[in-house]
């Protein structure tokens, strides 16, 4: 059986990115979808925006083909408490926090990002893999 991916917003936001290598990783991956939550979705418009200088209607493409291929993940109250949670005992910052909670919520098995340790495992169910090493 196929692992249930997480996708972070930075793994996504190499696909509009110039860095070639990056950019065909992430197409890749996400190419048989995955999961995101709405978090996601509002990180990759505020960096596509912010650093990318990415226009809206570029952003709003972009948000679209993601929604279409993607399960959204909620942010509920119950993602909320176990990302304060995961917050307190694993010491990662609560924005990390509450999308490895989301992960979790989803039962997915694979969490991708460059932003955290690589092989990390949590609840002895979700890895954490950054696709660029």
């Amino acid at each position: 059986m196929p692992a249930r991916a997480f996708f972070d917003s930075n793994v996504l936001l190499y696909a509009i990115s110039s860095d070639l290598r990056k950019a065909q990783r992430a197409e890749a991956l996400s190419s048989d979808g995955g999961v995101v939550s709405v978090q996601v979705l509002n990180e990759f418009a505020n960096v596509a925006r912010r650093k990318h200088a990415t226009p809206w209607d570029r952003i709003h493409r972009s948000l679209t083909s993601i929604r279409m291929l993607f399960e959204v993940e909620p942010l509920t109250l119950d993602v909320h408490e176990r990302g304060l949670r995961i917050a307190e005992t694993l010491k990662f910052n609560i924005f990390h926090s509450l999308l490895l909670a989301a992960a979790l919520k989803a039962e997915c098995d694979v969490f991708w990002s460059e932003d955290m340790q690589h092989g990390q495992a949590l609840e002895g169910r979700l890895t954490i893999r950054n696709p660029f090493l």
